[in-house]
């Protein structure tokens, strides 16, 4: 006759038969990762500008580009110097294109030979010097006073006429960046506005220097520009003549941001903060059309 062996006592079960330590288990585990759970939302909420980097993004009709921050406050800045100049789209359309080919809208402390500068311009070949083609607002000034000289430039095929001011080895490279430079103008001369939106993490702000930023915009865009304070509150509203320069005075904010430590800019009933800039422009009733205020 077979003999069975006494098992151990079981353990005490609940409703159902689950045995109660299983389910006291079960009960503990679901709260943790309640707990574990609500921790990561919140860590993400706080950490959420980390997570996507630093960078700018212009999105228009025409589609979507990616750029670092500094190609965005040159994007910013030619489109900026076009204004003071009062010339058309099409002359920021080719300048873009240029951009793009010789440095990708970077500014290059070398290239090719001597030259140097968004533009790649030879200091040899009388365009200035290193110091003068190295700064973002002259280097696209003389680029645009050499394409102003092109006769009937603005009907010519974009890289006849960008060729005829850069004298390149191969010209034809200019005309692949036609929709790039279309994309961008578009952007950044405030033909679609918020378009451009920038973000960078809070380890990387820098301390406010308003009027430092309100300086260096007029240079680039011209003089025109009316600063006034807001007194003991630390914002400044620059008056714009229509919304569409107001839009390139808000991008060049916006991608400027970082280097001159703004955390907010507002136009339009729009506004982005730095806080947030991964987001873009958000509505904003109180923004005004003819201002556009920084902080």
């Amino acid at each position: 006759m077979a003999v069975w062996a006494r098992s151990k006592s079981r353990p005490a079960e609940g409703p159902g038969g689950v045995p109660r330590r299983r389910r006291r288990w079960a009960v503990i585990t679901s709260v943790l990762l309640v707990v574990l759970g609500g921790g990561a939302y919140v860590t993400y909420q706080w950490t959420r500008p980390y997570l996507h980097g630093t960078g700018c993004e212009v999105s228009t009709t025409a589609g979507k580009m990616s750029l670092s921050l500094e190609q965005g406050a040159n994007s910013a800045t030619i489109a900026a110097v076009a204004f003071r100049k009062e010339l058309p789209e099409r002359a920021v359309v080719i300048a873009y294109a240029t951009a793009i080919q010789e440095s990708h809208l970077r500014n290059l402390a070398g290239g090719d030979r001597d030259s140097v500068g968004m533009f790649q311009q030879r200091p040899s070949q009388g365009w200035g010097t290193p110091e003068q083609l190295r700064d973002p607002v002259v280097s696209t000034s003389k680029f645009y006073d050499g394409l102003v000289k092109v006769k009937d430039y603005l009907d010519k095929d974009l890289h006849i006429a960008a060729q005829e001011v850069q004298r390149s080895a191969d010209g034809s490279l200019y005309q692949q960046h036609e929709p790039e430079g279309e994309l961008l103008a578009a952007a950044f001369t405030g033909k679609e506005p918020a378009t451009a939106r920038c973000w960078f993490p809070p380890g990387e702000r820098t301390e406010p220097r308003r009027d430092e930023a309100v300086r260096e915009m007029r240079r680039a865009f011209g003089g025109g520009l009316k600063a006034s304070r807001g007194g003991a509150e630390p914002w400044t509203a620059l008056a714009v003549s229509g919304e569409r320069i107001g839009w390139a005075v808000a991008s060049w904010a916006v991608t400027h941001a970082q280097m001159y430590g703004l955390t907010e800019v507002r136009h339009a009933g729009r506004v982005w903060r730095a806080e947030t800039g991964h987001d873009g422009w958000k509505p904003d009733p109180d923004a005004p059309k003819d201002k556009v205020i920084i902080r």
